[in-house]
């Protein structure tokens, strides 16, 4: 992993957060955690609640480089990333296309698939769909937003009557919404940071499935780190999530979402490319396990964004 630079060097951070998405709460949490720490740390950093006037305070406050912490839309899409790039001011995380590919959930597939990456079979659904159809395809179901994160709007379906009011439920969240075949099994998560993969976690949830309420709420959430999997097990599953990484074109850090069936294959759920930095967050976690603390961790993040200064010098 690549050593981090003297604090001096990296200039003027600005910290990116909030927004206007349905993960704004999640996103202001993880970006004042990062913002503290970077300060803690000694870099001269400052926050921004990202609002329309977004690009004139990059184009005033000239910040010498932006910690993306902005997730869901907005953030992780592309978005940020193209003004970024347009203004020349090196960020974190991945760049406007695998930004945008991770965040369809559909594209994603579509590659991985091509690929002849697992990942679960998926239907688009809309108002005139055939509920039942889908169901006979299918079997069981998660519903969920195609662009959202933090599992919001994300709902299980057995039957028809459950299934059409979880696409009304996911369809105030994003226009594009998609019924994926429901894995039963162990859910794990893995980080990439800097091209190194960091200790696998297992999530166990109190819950019927890690919602919303299991990710940021419930203290009933166990975390298993690292994942109580064999030497082979778990390097097939870092295999498989660095394999999806890099498919999207990712880089600099993010999260792979795994699931696990009972006959012991391995599905893709989703890449995260600003995965949450909260109390509950699962990227601290496997640092913490990999051997280095929260504050190292953010300055191994703001690290990534130097990389940029070569392809954008």
């Amino acid at each position: 992993m690549t050593e981090v630079w003297p604090v001096k060097r990296y200039g003027r951070v600005a910290v990116v957060m909030g927004g206007k998405s349905a993960e704004r709460e999640i996103s202001l949490i993880s970006g004042r955690a990062v913002l503290e720490s970077l300060q803690r740390s000694g870099v001269d950093a400052y926050g921004i609640d990202a609002d329309d006037t977004l690009l004139q305070q990059l184009v005033s406050d000239k910040p010498a480089r932006v910690f993306v912490m902005l997730h869901g839309r907005d953030g992780e899409d592309g978005k940020l990333q193209g003004a970024l790039e347009w203004l020349g001011i090196p960020y974190t995380g991945s760049g406007v296309l695998a930004s945008a590919l991770a965040m369809d959930k559909i594209l994603s597939k579509r590659v991985w698939l091509q690929l002849g990456l697992s990942t679960a079979e998926f239907v688009t659904l809309h108002a005139d769909t055939d509920f039942a159809g889908v169901l006979q395809q299918l079997g069981a179901c998660f519903v969920k937003p195609v662009c959202e994160g933090s599992s919001i709007g994300i709902g299980g379906a057995e039957t028809e009557t459950q299934l059409r009011a979880a696409w009304k439920r996911a369809s105030e969240y994003d226009t594009a919404v998609m019924a994926e075949r429901w894995i039963r099994g162990r859910e794990f998560t893995v980080t990439i940071l800097d091209g190194d993969v960091l200790p696998v976690i297992e999530l166990q949830s109190a819950n019927k499935f890690y919602d919303f309420d299991a990710k940021y709420i419930s203290n009933e959430t166990r975390y298993l780190c690292p994942a109580p999997l064999g030497t082979a097990e778990t390097a097939e599953i870092q295999q498989l999530a660095i394999n999806a990484y890099r498919a999207l074109g990712c880089s600099g850090w993010g999260r792979v979402d795994v699931m696990r069936d009972e006959a012991g294959g391995y599905w893709l759920l989703e890449v995260n490319t600003a995965p949450g930095m909260t109390s509950h967050s699962l990227v601290p976690m496997a640092a913490l396990t990999a051997g280095f603390d929260f504050d190292a961790l953010v300055l191994r993040i703001l690290h990534t964004s130097c990389s940029q200064e070569v392809s954008n010098g």
